[in-house]
């Protein structure tokens, strides 16, 4: 699994790099292995800004500003808090000079071994939000659904995996 993430990896900073796009992270049940994901490949300072391990519910709310109310009505686990995760740590990272061009990923689920309250271990949303167009066109956040099987970290590891793989699918979808 390591060589195909360093590979998608090596390839989104290259993308990114290519679009003038920076990138940024907020992690729950991987905490931080997206991140390492990015900064094991060299030059990955030139992109990759950095990641907010909210991994609480409530840090989710105060470091990231996801909706509190959403956070105490359905948890964590959900796909509007992972698009709100994703929208919002592109904000939190973005600075006058990218002027917006921030790519945002999230994670967010259940790890296991059990599950949470209703919610199944293997259980896991991502998000991604794509920075505006050069032709104007608005910020997209989108978030999706994985069931995924195995042990947490094999959860916690196909996680990482599954965002590089959308990330991949979703910019070259954005391109056409």
């Amino acid at each position: 699994m390591q060589p195909q993430c360093d590979t998608l990896a090596a390839n989104i900073l290259e993308e990114a790099k290519a679009r003038g796009w920076k990138i940024a992270a907020a992690e729950s049940l991987t905490a931080g292995l997206l991140a390492d994901a990015f900064v094991r490949i060299p030059g990955a300072s030139e992109v990759f800004l950095g990641s907010a391990v909210t991994y609480d519910i409530n840090a989710k709310a105060s470091v990231l500003g996801v909706d509190a109310g959403l956070l105490r009505a359905e948890g964590a686990v959900h796909p509007e808090v992972a698009r709100q995760m994703a929208e919002r740590t592109a904000d939190l990272y973005d600075q006058p000079q990218y002027e917006g061009h921030v790519l945002g990923l999230s994670t967010t689920g259940v790890a296991g071994p059990g599950p949470d309250g209703d919610k199944p271990a293997g259980l896991v949303y991502i998000g991604v939000s794509v920075p505006p167009g050069a032709d104007g066109q608005a910020r997209e956040t989108i978030a999706a659904k994985l069931r995924l099987s195995g042990s947490r970290e094999e959860i916690r590891h196909l996680s990482v995996l599954d965002v590089l793989q959308f990330v991949t699918q979703f910019t070259a979808l954005k391109e056409e």
